[in-house]
């Protein structure tokens, strides 16, 4: 099934909060939704969604800084989890960072989120334990685009 790309709007607030609670607290730790709202509003305009027949099922946002990009705030409707839209996600941030000159991708991950990453090559650079929150251990990965 495809899935399309567009740019985050103001009015997608609440699909979004929608998308962070059902990975909370698997994906997100809970403290992290008031950052994650605050993330929004200052820069609405480096998010992107991921739509399927109308809906967002995934979200995710790429910063251009130079020759690295960052991937920000990255999620996935658990429900569609295995349809295509992870891919989808992946497949437009190389194309944005490519766009924009970047040669790497930073992405920070968690322990659970790490082998998706991983599938499409993104190795780890170094882990904090319980750095999104207690049991939530952030990986800290590189995507290369050369």
């Amino acid at each position: 099934m495809r899935h399309g790309i567009r740019a985050f709007g103001e009015a997608d607030l609440p699909a979004c909060l929608a998308l962070f609670d059902a990975n909370c607290p698997r994906f997100f730790a809970p403290n992290e939704r008031a950052e994650f709202v605050d993330y929004l509003r200052a820069h609405a305009g480096e998010y992107r969604l991921c739509e399927r027949d109308g809906r967002v099922v995934a979200a995710f946002g790429v910063a251009l800084r130079g020759a690295r990009a960052r991937l920000n705030w990255i999620m996935v409707d658990p429900a569609v989890q295995g349809s295509g839209a992870g891919g989808a996600m992946i497949a437009a941030t190389m194309a944005s960072a490519r766009a924009g000159g970047a040669l790497r991708i930073d992405i920070a991950a968690s322990h659970l989120s790490e082998p998706f990453f991983a599938r499409y090559g993104a190795r780890s650079r170094g882990r904090i334990a319980d750095g999104w929150g207690p049991g939530m251990h952030r990986v800290d990965m590189e995507l290369s685009l050369d």
